[in-house]
Order: structure tokens, then C-alpha cells, then sequence
């Protein structure tokens, strides 16, 4: 965390930030059983080490021994540099577009941190190699592009509990005392409620679709709207953001080596 507050400098005040590293925290291995991690905990977490912490100035020059000729992997939505196309094709911005994937070990979804590689199956689906954030290595696995990969999925705000209707697809947290994982579910019932001081005070009946438990969740930190914005001819999208993301990784390999 120290690291991560030391990287991160302003960006860890921001509340998408602090969403994405908090469900990072809930879906990792350690935390199973524990409860749940809020973002504002995380945000307030960065904020007292900051007030008592101040980093030093970034223009700082850095001492020559600390120099790292590793090389440095580039996350996906934090690639600065833009793919030549031909006229007409429509490039994605890769400081905006920002992925999760469906494990096929678990059934579970986790936020992308990188697309590694990508392949065309013998009945011309494609599949992509990813790794997920909070996970090494070891982790990394094939999936497919059109059934287990979509944008990242929306957390919602507690005054927009209204968009949220019987039937609606949502990624919602499942917590057991063995595991703790986001899986697709469907609203079932709706009963709305007056909002107070604490926000959202309604309770949904939703339906998990891996295995058709049914839970009701009045915590509406647990439930996600996924975005839903790519469409049947998106798997050249991802493919694209995979070929550009091992561009940016060789040019930077060689960018480290140069030094």
C-alpha cells in the first residue's frame, strides 16, 4: 500500500481509484472470509498518510543508483499512445476503455490489468491471454473474447438505485465463508424504500446465475451495473488493444535498455 500511495500520488484521492483498488482487495485470495473492504476506507486510508506523509516534490531528480533496468509493463488503461489506422476505422482510447473477464476456474469476474497475448480457435473464435489485477503470473489465463470479457462493470451511485429494475443483469458480491467473488446475477424483487442520512435504504432480491442462490442485499456497495457497451462486432477492439499493449511492452523494453 505504501508503494501503491508512493505510484499513485494524486490519483489516489480519486473515487474511481478507490473503487477499482477496493474490489481488488475483496476478489484477492487473502481476504476470502473477511469483510468486505469500502472504498472510502481505502480513500481515507490515503488521505491520513498523505496529511501525514507528504510526498516529496515528483520533479525531484532521481539518485542514479535507483535506476531499474527492468523492464515496465504498461497497463492497459494507462497506455498514452494511439494506434495509426486506416480511414474509417474507429480506435478506442485506451486511457478510457477498461476491461474485466470471467474466469473459467471459478465463474467469477476480475477487473484486467493487461492483455498479454491473443489467438483465433480452429472455429474462428478468438480468445485472449489476460492477467488480472491483485493476481500474479501464475494466474493468467485464456479466455473468450465474446462470452467472458465486457467492459468494466459500473459501480452505482446510491441515488441512481432507480435505474435498477426486476430482471436487470447486475455483478453483484457473493460472499461465503470459503470464498468471496463478483458473479453475474439477475434482480429478482425490488422493494424500494425511503433513503436516509446512510443513502440507499431498498432491498433486492437477486438471483446469482452460477448457481441459482438466491440472496437479499440491502448493502448497495455489493452491487455493480455492468456497462454493456460493446456489441457483437467488438472482439476487434480487444484484439486491437492487445496487439497495441505488446507494442507499447516491447517499445518499452527497449526504451529501459537503452539507459
Amino acid at each position: 500500500m505504501e508503494k501503491l500511495r508512493e505510484d499513485s500520488r494524486e490519483q489516489s484521492l480519486d473515487q474511481e481509484f478507490c473503487k477499482r483498488l477496493a474490489r481488488s482487495f475483496n476478489c484477492s485470495k487473502g481476504r476470502v472470509g473477511k469483510p468486505s473492504v469500502k472504498w472510502t476506507e481505502v480513500q481515507s486510508w490515503f488521505q491520513d498518510k498523505q496529511q501525514a506523509y507528504p510526498l516529496k516534490d515528483a520533479s525531484s531528480p532521481i539518485p542514479p543508483e535507483k535506476l531499474s533496468v527492468v523492464p515496465v509493463v504498461c497497463p492497459l488503461n494507462k497506455a498514452d499512445e494511439k494506434p495509426q489506422a486506416s480511414k474509417g476505422d474507429k480506435v478506442p482510447d485506451l486511457s478510457e476503455l477498461e476491461f474485466e473477464a470471467r474466469s473459467s476456474k471459478d465463474g467469477a469476474w476480475y477487473d484486467v490489468d493487461m492483455f498479454l497475448n491473443h489467438r483465433f480457435l480452429s472455429s474462428g473464435e478468438a480468445e485472449v491471454h489476460v492477467r488480472f489485477i491483485g493476481f500474479g503470473s501464475e494466474e493468467d489465463e485464456w479466455v473468450n473474447v465474446k462470452k467472458a470479457i465486457r467492459e468494466r462493470s459500473l459501480p452505482l451511485e446510491h441515488s441512481e438505485c432507480g435505474k435498477l429494475k426486476v430482471g436487470d443483469l447486475v455483478l453483484c458480491f457473493q460472499e461465503r465463508r470459503d470464498q468471496a467473488r463478483y458473479y453475474d446475477a439477475h434482480v429478482v424483487e425490488i422493494q424500494r424504500r425511503m433513503h436516509d442520512i446512510r443513502g440507499c435504504r431498498c432491498l433486492f432480491l437477486i438471483r446469482y446465475d452460477h448457481d441459482n442462490t438466491e440472496a437479499r442485499e440491502s448493502s448497495f456497495e455489493k452491487i455493480m451495473l455492468p456497462a454493456n457497451i460493446l456489441d457483437q462486432s467488438s472482439d476487434s477492439q480487444i484484439i486491437l488493444c492487445t496487439q497495441i499493449h505488446l507494442m507499447l511492452i516491447v517499445n518499452s523494453t527497449q526504451l529501459v535498455l537503452k539507459w
